[in-house]
C-alpha cells in the first residue's frame, strides 16, 4: 500500500479541474493479450479496482502517464526492489505535483478567458430583449410570473423552488429534480441571487441571467460550472421567514 499514498495525492492535485477535454491524450497502453481477470477471486477483483480506479482518474484529469512504467513501479515497490531510492521518488512526485498545478493554473485561465468573452457576448444579446430588465450591477432578470407577497431583506430566510442552466441550457442543479425547495438566508448565496431576491415578492417565479463576476467568478463550481460561467435560474420565491 506504500505506493498509493502519492498516486491518491496526485490525484487530489487536480480535483476541481474540468473533465478531460474529448481530444486529450491516450496514454501508451500496454499489451493485454495475457491480462485476464477472475471476476469471481476477491483479490484480483479487488486489484483490478484498484487500478481502473486511479487509470480512470489519471484520464479525466489528463494526467499523461506512461502505463507500461508505471506497472513496473506498482511491481517493484510491491516487492520493495525498486530502481529508485524513496527520496528520488519522492523529489519526482513533488516535481510532477507543481507541474500539474500549474497546468491546472494555464487550463483554468484560458477556460475563464473564453467563458467570459461568450457571457459577455450572451448577455449582449439577451439585453435587447424587450421582456429582460438589467440592473446596474448587470444582472438580468425576466418576470415568468407575479406575486403579491412580502418582499425579503438580506437579512431574512426564504424559501425557493430553482432550476439552473448554463447559457446553452445544460442543467445542473434543480430542487424541482429534488422534489422539494430549499431555504437558506438571503445573504447566504452568491451574490447575484442576494440581489435578485431583494426585488421579489412571496409569489413571484423570475428568470436570472447572471454574470460571472455575480456567481462563482474565476473559480468556478464544481466540474459543471467553469470560471467565469454566466449562469440562467429560474426561480420560485414561495416564502420569506424574518
Amino acid at each position: 500500500m506504500r505506493m498509493l499514498a502519492p498516486l491518491v495525492a496526485l490525484l487530489a492535485l487536480s480535483a476541481c479541474d474540468p473533465p478531460a477535454s474529448a481530444d486529450a491524450q491516450t496514454a501508451e497502453t500496454p499489451s493485454t493479450a495475457a491480462m485476464t481477470v477472475n471476476m469471481d477471486d476477491e483479490t484480483q477483483k479487488t486489484s483490478y479496482a484498484l487500478g481502473a480506479d486511479i487509470g480512470n482518474k489519471f484520464n479525466a484529469q489528463e494526467i499523461e502517464v506512461d502505463l507500461n512504467a508505471m506497472i513496473a513501479g506498482l511491481r517493484d515497490g510491491y516487492s520493495g526492489d525498486m530502481k529508485m531510492t524513496e527520496e528520488e521518488i519522492g523529489t519526482t512526485l513533488r516535481e510532477f505535483g507543481a507541474s500539474q498545478r500549474e497546468a491546472q493554473m494555464a487550463r483554468r485561465s484560458s477556460a475563464g478567458e473564453a467563458n467570459e468573452a461568450e457571457g459577455a457576448a450572451f448577455l449582449a444579446t439577451n439585453a435587447e430583449r424587450a421582456e429582460v430588465s438589467v440592473t446596474e450591477s448587470g444582472l438580468q432578470y425576466e418576470v415568468l410570473a407575479e406575486g403579491d407577497g412580502a418582499t425579503p431583506s438580506a437579512t431574512d430566510r426564504v424559501t425557493v423552488h430553482y432550476k439552473g442552466m448554463l447559457t446553452d441550457g445544460t442543467e445542473f442543479d434543480s430542487s424541482y429534480g429534488r422534489g422539494e425547495p430549499t431555504s437558506f438566508r438571503v445573504n447566504g448565496v452568491i451574490s447575484g441571487w442576494t440581489e435578485a431576491l431583494q426585488i421579489m415578492q412571496v409569489g413571484d417565479k423570475y428568470k436570472l441571467y447572471i454574470p460571472g463576476d455575480l456567481a462563482y467568478g474565476p473559480r468556478g463550481s464544481g466540474d459543471k460550472i467553469g470560471p467565469n460561467a454566466v449562469l440562467v435560474f429560474e426561480v420560485e420565491l414561495l416564502g420569506v421567514e424574518s
